[in-house]
């Protein structure tokens, strides 16, 4: 692999958790053709802050060249509850949260498409194809697969054991090269390279994101408000979130430090900037990082309290939300979406 197409993989690849079939995506790259992914949401609960962490992904992947897919998958938020009749308001929120989003970190949207559920599932070949995964795949085998994204309960819906089916052969009518998602979707995504050679159809690379810590708990969670920063909360509500949220001295494995590695040291990368967190002189005064390493040793070491910490992350955040919240037209998007 020469300099370029290496160059072209490390951004394709920085800060994943895990790729499975390597060797197929260097492949790609080494042929010059485009190369297709794509990333799959369904439009469910208000859009947090945690979105961010998928899209500085979707960032590198324009970044390099390749062609993305937005799927907003409708059909499957009908299927774990959303009620059929304010779908089309949950989709027009998702879309333009995620543009915004994209436009916030500065990326060319030109390979970008934005793909609805239904447009590619409510047809006949579709439904044969779905017809044919469940008549080689076990209820146990549909259940192990979905476990870490749907909520089976004690009275598990049919259509949870629908879900990962429909979502390998997402990746087919979608017609990419590769599917992006988080490390809950693994179970899903090695159930799709396993099940779709058995009914004809190529596997996928698999792109893989390391799930982030909540502020509270271990991993954001629409379910859960402590653990999240919805995209339209204000100035005193992200500070006091912030304020709450899990941060022990001394200890890195929290919320506040991955929001700082995989989002704002990314983008102060990105844009050659420093990460500012501003103290009083008589705690040292300002302290300017180049790097999360280095704020991470300094954390470590306790020479950066948990507090500065905190109100550097939540400057940052009210800074990033400015422009959602100013956005008329996205309020009242929203504001439909999730009307009472």
């Amino acid at each position: 692999m020469d300099k370029k197409n290496r160059e072209r993989f490390e951004l394709i690849t920085r800060n994943l958790q895990e790729v499975i079939g390597e060797d197929e995506l260097k492949g790609l790259i080494a042929k010059g053709k485009e190369i297709s992914v794509y990333w799959g949401t369904m439009p469910t609960g208000s859009i947090s802050i945690a979105y961010f962490f998928p899209m500085m992904k979707v960032a590198d992947f324009l970044k390099a060249g390749l062609k993305v897919k937005i799927f907003l998958a409708d059909l499957h938020a009908a299927l774990d509850g959303v009620p059929w009749d304010i779908l089309e308001k949950r989709y027009n929120y998702y879309k333009r949260a995620i543009i915004k989003i994209l436009e916030t970190i500065e990326v060319d949207l030109k390979k970008l498409e934005f793909v609805r559920g239904r447009d590619i599932q409510l047809n006949g070949k579709y439904f044969q194809d779905l017809l044919k995964l469940s008549t080689i795949t076990t209820i146990n085998e549909a259940k192990h697969s979905a476990a870490e994204v749907v909520k089976f309960g004690e009275s598990p819906k049919l259509s949870g054991v629908i879900y990962p089916l429909m979502q390998a052969l997402d990746e087919e009518y979608l017609k990419v090269d590769a599917q992006f998602g988080g490390m809950d979707q693994r179970k899903i995504m090695v159930y799709a390279r396993e099940y779709l050679p058995k009914i004809g159809y190529k596997p996928r690379v698999e792109l893989i994101n390391p799930i982030i810590r909540g502020l509270v708990g271990e991993k954001m969670s629409s379910s859960v408000a402590a653990s999240k920063i919805d995209l339209l909360d204000d100035e005193e509500t992200v500070k006091k979130k912030i304020n709450k949220a899990d941060c022990v001295e001394g200890n890195p494995e929290n919320g506040i430090m991955a929001l700082s590695r995989y989002l704002f040291f990314v983008m102060k990368a990105d844009r050659n900037e420093k990460f500012l967190v501003e103290r009083a002189k008589k705690f040292g005064g300002n302290i300017e990082y180049s790097s999360y390493e280095e704020m991470e040793r300094d954390f470590v070491e306790k020479k950066l309290h948990p507090m500065d910490l905190k109100n550097a992350v939540a400057r940052e955040i009210n800074l990033l939300l400015e422009s959602f919240r100013r956005d008329k037209e996205f309020c009242e998007l929203h504001k439909r979406a999730y009307e009472a």
